[in-house]
């Protein structure tokens, strides 16, 4: 499908690529991973043409029709669903030819075109998708520009992937998705019935929608079979096989030039020492595999301890405008050491939610009590834009450590994760990436009691993500967590709770059961399968009772069954001192006596048997269903 040779690629002097190749099939769905800045959007629009290379090809077949999200998201007064309708070129120009064609067999051909290409099912399956990435029915027939800018960009995603493409680009689409669109896209990629490559961050999405990686590493493409875990570990494994053969290669390259330093200059080793001179000179040196080790997170500890509860809700409702709360009769408890994860589609109230607890909205009616001297914090990923473009990470902590000598300063900078290369770097010239690590910095500089962190890892690499998820759970404070990030939400929250219908309320249930509530299992579904469970635990009970009251019966059989076993033994026994001729021929009365014992015993063992397959029975119907 996708062939990538010898492929070169250079951006502002910077080499991305250096010769590399890869080879996609056809069907294959691939997540393309790396390290921030290392040219994976680079990859994608070299792939549409965009960017051409310094050497090498990329190769597709004939006629390949290749989808990406749009850069700039549609803003006009159209509706949503004519939006993503229109985004299938060939269906659009079949029914507008349809509608001036006067010769009967084009008309008849373009009929013919349109039932091949499904487009009787074309405004369903546009309004599926839309529903899928949040929009309801109301909200398709709503004209683009009543939308903000990342819902925008959600029309232009369900406009590529209604129009299905043979080769499917997404880069990072889930930036723009919440939880819910998050779950809808894994289940459609992971349906999708033609090629995909995907660049994303997020981990559970790439073990769950695609069935190999692409690892854009030191300037090259490498293809991995499996999900992102089982790269992750099939590449620690191979790392650790190199580095093992390099040491092992350096042992004997030090032994060789040993030789060679000491005997070449003797005529009598000088054979010898030549030979080993070219082994030195045909050993190909084994790569050192390079530390990439991302920089870790660093929350100060709150500096006074607070008792719990540090925040409670009673009846308090809040909204942006007096008399309409979008959020009703809160009543809820915040503990000093809660995780607490908020799920729930986006216009919900998450955010809402988040500014009453950080103090930037006032509760319209109920009761909202903070503990005494709660510090409070939040990260949102609008206050990226708060920044001081001009001024660089050192600049920004300096004005909140005025007094501070320059070394405490850098130091606390070097917190943030920030090297010192990038602590004089001017805001605006620093990756997505690196300004989240400032901004992150920034909010938890006093040590909060309370950190609200709003989407935090929608510019951060996977690594990142890592150190994300472990500097939280060293936080000795509380957490509110309103994320797309299932791996983060797992490794961190203990509680969640749904911000739904005007409500926050406790969920009960885990990641998974959100996950299949999101993705389409009804609540008669849920409600089938625990009536299901509780009879299934009713029967086991029920059987439990059963075979207690037959216990007795149980015991008496298992010893029929021990009776059996001993005088199956003895007759085998006896039988086998029968079939010695010896005993007939020194001693015929004990031959005697031993066939009749073997008689009765076989007699007494019929009866057993007989006894034992009445009990059996008996048994079997007082424990039966």
């Amino acid at each position: 499908m996708l062939t990538i040779t010898d492929l070169s690629l250079r951006v502002a002097g910077r080499l991305l690529l250096d010769h590399a190749s890869l080879f996609l099939p056809e069907g294959t769905k691939a997540g393309l991973v790396g390290r921030n800045g290392t040219g994976k959007t680079t990859l994608f629009r070299a792939i549409t043409g965009d960017l051409s290379s310094e050497t090498g090809s990329i190769a597709l077949p004939k006629n390949t029709r290749i989808g990406q999200v749009a850069q700039e998201a549609p803003g006009t007064e159209e509706p949503l669903i004519d939006i993503v309708l229109s985004a299938d070129k060939e269906r659009a120009a079949l029914l507008a030819e349809e509608k001036t064609a006067t010769d009967p067999e084009r008309i008849a051909e373009i009929h013919i075109r349109l039932a091949d290409i499904d487009a009787h099912t074309a405004e369903a399956r546009a309004a599926t998708i839309l529903a899928g990435l949040g929009f309801d029915a109301e909200a398709q027939q709503r004209p683009a520009s009543s939308f903000s800018g990342g819902w925008r960009m959600r029309v232009a995603l369900a406009a590529v992937l209604f129009s299905e493409p043979d080769l499917l680009l997404l880069d990072e689409p889930t930036n723009y998705l919440d939880l819910e669109g998050t779950l809808w896209l894994e289940t459609y990629v992971a349906k999708y019935p033609r090629t995909v490559l995907l660049i994303s961050h997020d981990r559970d999405l790439l073990n769950r929608a695609v069935n190999s990686i692409v690892h854009l590493d030191q300037q090259k493409l490498t293809f991995w079979r499996g999900g992102y875990d089982q790269f992750e570990r099939q590449r620690s494994e191979q790392l650790e096989l190199q580095e093992k053969s390099r040491v092992k290669q350096e042992a004997q390259r030090k032994h060789l030039q040993s030789f060679v330093d000491r005997f070449r200059a003797k005529a009598s080793k000088a054979r010898q020492a030549q030979s080993r001179i070219k082994a030195l000179e045909k050993m190909k040196p084994i790569a050192a595999a390079i530390d990439d080790t991302v920089r870790p997170f660093n929350f100060p500890e709150p500096v006074k301890t607070v008792a719990s509860p540090i925040v409670a809700l009673d009846g308090v409702s809040v909204g942006y405008q007096p008399g309409s709360p979008i959020l009703k009769k809160l009543s809820l408890r915040i503990d000093a050491d809660d995780r607490i994860a908020l799920l729930g589609a986006n216009g919900n109230g998450k955010s809402t939610f988040a500014k009453l607890l950080a103090g930037r909205l006032k509760g319209d009616a109920g009761t909202m009590t903070i503990a005494p001297g709660l510090k409070v914090s939040i990260f949102a990923q609008h206050q990226l834009d708060d920044l001081r473009p001009e001024e660089n990470a050192y600049e920004h902590v300096r004005r909140m450590m005025p007094e501070a000598p320059e070394s405490k300063v850098r130091a606390r900078v070097a917190q943030f994760g920030l090297t010192t290369e990038k602590m004089n770097t001017p805001a605006k010239d620093l990756s997505g990436g690196e300004k989240a690590r400032l901004l992150m910095g920034l909010s938890a500089f006093d040590g909060p009691n309370l950190f609200i962190l709003d989407e935090p890892t929608n510019h951060l690499d996977i690594d990142s993500r890592e150190a994300l998820m472990l500097a939280l759970n060293d936080f000795p404070g509380a957490v509110i967590l309103i994320s797309h990030d299932r791996h983060l939400i797992e490794a961190t929250a203990d509680r969640l709770w749904l911000v739904k219908d005007g409500a926050v309320n406790p969920f009960d249930g885990d990641m998974a059961d959100y996950r299949q509530i999101v993705t389409g299992v009804s609540a008669d579904r849920r409600e089938k399968r625990e009536a299901e469970k509780a009879s299934k635990a009713d029967r086991r009970r029920e059987a439990a009772a059963r075979r207690a009251s037959a216990e007795p019966l149980a015991k008496e059989i298992r010893a029929t069954e021990a009776l059996m076993d001993r005088l199956r033994k003895r007759i085998d026994q006896l039988e086998d001192r029968l079939a010695d001729p010896a005993v007939y021929e020194k001693d015929p009365t004990t031959a005697t006596q031993l066939a009749k014992e073997r008689a009765q015993l076989a007699a007494q063992l019929g009866s057993q048997e007989e006894r034992w397959l009445e009990m059996s029975a008996e048994y079997e119907a007082a424990t039966a269903e």
